[in-house]
């Protein structure tokens, strides 16, 4: 971490103590280089309470926290929702903004003041770092108010020791923007090949997005460029030494070359322990010998198949963390109903056409389940890749209508045609049957396929389908089961690299696609006929298929925004549930599904904006995402346990527990007679905050003299003197003739001056 007034020397000296400190690790640590004001979200996400930037340099880093001090003055500006920064300031109007909220710390009093453009959450999350000021650095002995900037004349106490301590009030500056960079601004990646071959450093550009894993080649080092915002630098295992050490030395020298700003971001990476966010910038990452999901595993090499493990529905509810992984809130056996889009209506689907889903249409299904005696629903909104504009417009629509009739509760998936998530294909018990074309409308004219051919897919009858292919010899595959529909004859073609489930939901599939009997065919073993209906022999993929590899990426969370008429979406790290806003709406990315969460408070359009957000969201997403992932509209109190297991501990009472801002507020207790104040004397001296606050002002210390306290032991020193504030019980014309100055100028200096000056002066 680099502090914006540290010299050149000592930005150097951290960057090869960190590359020392790496290397005593193992060279497995990845490295951040952050800049005072423009530290990444990870970074300010370690410090819950705010982090608050000191002046001075390293004699106040080498100090501890002294609680009960009071002798402080300081203004500190307050900005962030998630993770909060406060930075010291000039004591002074000038430094105040209508959009932020500002700590005046006169040690026994904070005042935080709200600028009147500020919002709800940046109120609230000032007040728990002047609440944590008080607790962890006074104590718990000073009193917190607030000055509401919209309504000052509700404290006109707060406001009166406001105008005594920083002058008389100027007009206050407009609201500074934050400095958000918007999603697609960091969709765009170039990753750069670093090499010393030729005696001199060469950087070439070799890829733009979407990045894949085979790029990096363990000999070399390269330089991922994600937009500016952020440098990532990868060091290949292979790569000597000197390659290595000069990483971050490198990445500095591209910044500089590409003109982006000092404060850029850098994050350095060592082959085979990268970091997540690094991971997540390439289409598909692998981790040899990482377990994926529940118990898979990714192996060089082909493997044998997978056992099976029998999915135990009774489980996901008392283990929501089972769903999430699953993807399943129940075993399919609730409620159903299916309808198709029919001239922006919808009409029912006929019992004997449940599971069946036609490629020219677009269907709602809604799913209803019981936990206890709560009923919970799903709309599965399923559009076929044929479906027409109006029709895909339609059940959007008619999804919000059917929404709305049931108070807005249910869950709402969005299905694109040939990603069916696991929860739909249960629901019909390995009978989901999807066409590539054509309609189920009774007023179809369009002629029905003579012969068809059917991929199916899955091991029992939660996660089983068939999905249309076209009928030809190459749409064969080895791994899997085939139903070849002729006029006269429905054969089923079992691949020789098939299981024995596989076979048995084949069957199961077959009875549905056709009634007539269903000769069994073995591969290698086709009659003469069954080419002939596939259109003749050709090649078809017939290597046994390596066990799924799932890419190894964890679940992250936003807080998203289109306010701007750009959409925001700002990552919360390590998050938890308490870190969710009612008032807002937030993304939880689990890479093959996206879930959309929208808080009671949430503005109309935020609602409205909810998929179209989620849709920007896959489009700028810089490793190149599937634009067909399933997105997951869920509402507050709502949520299936797909999406609260992956939270720790979800508390459905959560927000309801939670105090408002305003009983927060009043927890602060009353400070009207703060403002109870003495008139002074044409010969005192200077008053500082404390004596010209009556209720404020602790009781009056008892004076000694200087050589009573100076250079005198703890235990030698006389009754009812503290220690640590020797200086307090000298009188006012003696701590003016130690220090030179008085009380107040002396409380005004940063705290390791005065550490020092009391050391000077032997009353440390």
């Amino acid at each position: 971490w680099l502090g914006k007034e540290s010299s050149q020397d000592e930005q150097g000296a951290a960057a090869i103590y960190t590359t020392q400190m790496d290397e005593h690790l193992g060279s497995v640590a990845v490295q951040h280089r952050e800049v005072q004001g423009h530290e990444s979200e990870t970074f300010r996400a370690y410090f819950k309470q705010g982090l608050i930037y000191k002046k001075g340099g390293v004699a106040s880093g080498m100090k501890h926290v002294e609680t009960n001090t009071y002798n402080v003055q300081r203004l500190l500006h307050v900005k962030g929702k998630k993770n909060v920064v406060a930075a010291e300031v000039e004591m002074s109007w000038k430094s105040f903004n209508r959009g932020d909220v500002f700590l005046l710390d006169l040690g026994q009093l904070i005042i935080q003041w709200n600028g009147p453009e500020s919002n709800r959450a940046e109120r609230l999350k000032a007040m728990t770092l002047a609440k944590d000021i008080r607790d962890r650095e006074r104590g718990g002995r000073a009193k917190v108010g607030v000055v509401e900037g919209e309504d000052e004349g509700a404290t006109p106490e707060l406001v009166q020791v406001l105008l005594q301590v920083l002058g008389e009030k100027r007009d206050i500056k407009a609201a500074i923007p934050d400095n958000k960079v918007d999603q697609i601004h960091n969709s765009s990646l170039k990753l750069y090949h670093v090499s010393d071959a030729s005696g001199n450093l060469v950087i070439q550009e070799i890829a733009i997005r979407p990045l894949t894993q085979d790029m990096l080649q363990h000999e070399d080092c390269y330089i991922l460029d994600q937009g500016g915002h952020k440098i990532f630098v990868w060091k290949g295992k292979n790569s000597n030494k000197e390659e290595k050490q000069q990483a971050m030395s490198r990445a500095l020298g591209f910044i500089k070359a590409k003109n982006y700003p000092s404060s850029t971001s850098v994050e350095t990476e060592n082959d085979g322990s990268e970091s997540a966010v690094f991971r997540q910038l390439f289409q598909k990452w692998t981790v040899p010998s990482q377990s994926s999901g529940l118990g898979k595993t990714h192996t060089v090499g082909k493997v044998a198949k997978v056992e099976q493990v029998k999915f135990d529905a009774t489980t996901l509810h008392a283990k929501p963390q089972m769903a999430a992984q699953q993807k399943m809130v129940d075993d399919g056996s609730g409620e159903v109903e299916v309808w198709r889009v029919e001239n922006q209506e919808l009409v029912p689907v006929d019992k004997r056409w449940l599971g069946h889903f036609y490629g020219g249409d677009c269907y709602l299904v809604l799913y209803t389940y019981y936990v206890g005696p709560k009923v919970n629903r799903i709309v599965y909104i399923w559009q076929g890749r044929q479906a027409s504009t109006d029709e895909l417009a339609a059940s959007a629509y008619q999804a919000v209508i059917l929404d709305q009739k049931y108070n807005n509760e249910p869950v709402q998936v969005r299905v694109t045609m040939g990603k069916e998530p696991a929860h739909l294909m249960a629901i019909f018990k390995g009978r989901m049957v999807v066409y590539a074309g054509g309609t189920s409308r009774a007023s179809s004219t369009e002629p029905m396929p003579s012969t068809r051919l059917f991929q199916v897919h899955g091991t029992n009858e939660y996660n089983t389908k068939a999905f249309e292919v076209p009928v030809r010899a190459s749409s064969l595959n080895s791994n899997d089961v085939f139903v070849l529909k002729t006029p006269s004859c429905c054969y089923l073609w079992y691949g020789k690299g098939c299981s024995g489930d596989e076979r048995e939901m084949g069957k199961t599939v077959a009875d549905i696609i056709s009634k007539t009997e269903k000769p069994v065919i073995a591969e290698g073993q086709e009659p003469p006929e069954f080419w002939v209906a596939l259109g003749g022999k050709s090649q078809y993929a017939n290597n046994k298929r390596l066990q799924e590899e799932n890419s190894s990426v964890p679940p992250r969370l936003f807080e998203c925004s289109n306010k701007t008429g750009r959409f925001l979406a700002t990552e919360i790290v390590d998050f938890t549930q308490d870190d969710m806003d009612e008032n807002d709406v937030y993304l939880l990315d689990t890479w093959d599904q996206v879930f959309f969460w929208i808080g009671k408070g949430a503005s109309e359009a935020e609602k409205e904006a909810a998929a179209v957000m989620a849709q920007e969201y896959l489009r700028s997403d810089p490793s190149g995402r599937d634009l067909d992932t399933p997105i997951i509209v869920v509402k507050q109190g709502c949520e299936p346990p797909t999406f609260t297991g992956w939270f720790l501990a979800w508390d459905p009472l959560c927000w309801s527990d939670k105090k408002s801002y305003e009983e927060l507020k009043a927890e602060l207790g009353d400070t009207s007679n703060i403002g109870e104040r003495r008139r002074p004397s044409p010969g005192d001296p200077v008053p500082d905050v404390f004596t010209a606050t009556t209720t404020l002002t602790p009781t009056k210390l008892e004076t000694f003299p200087l050589d009573v306290l100076m250079n005198t032991a703890a235990e030698d020193l006389p009754r009812g003197v503290d220690p640590s504030r020797k200086e307090q019980h000298l009188s006012d014309q003696d701590f003016q003739a130690v220090f030179g100055m008085n009380r107040a100028a002396f409380g005004n200096l940063p705290l390791w001056k005065q550490q020092n000056l009391k050391k000077e002066k032997g009353l440390f």
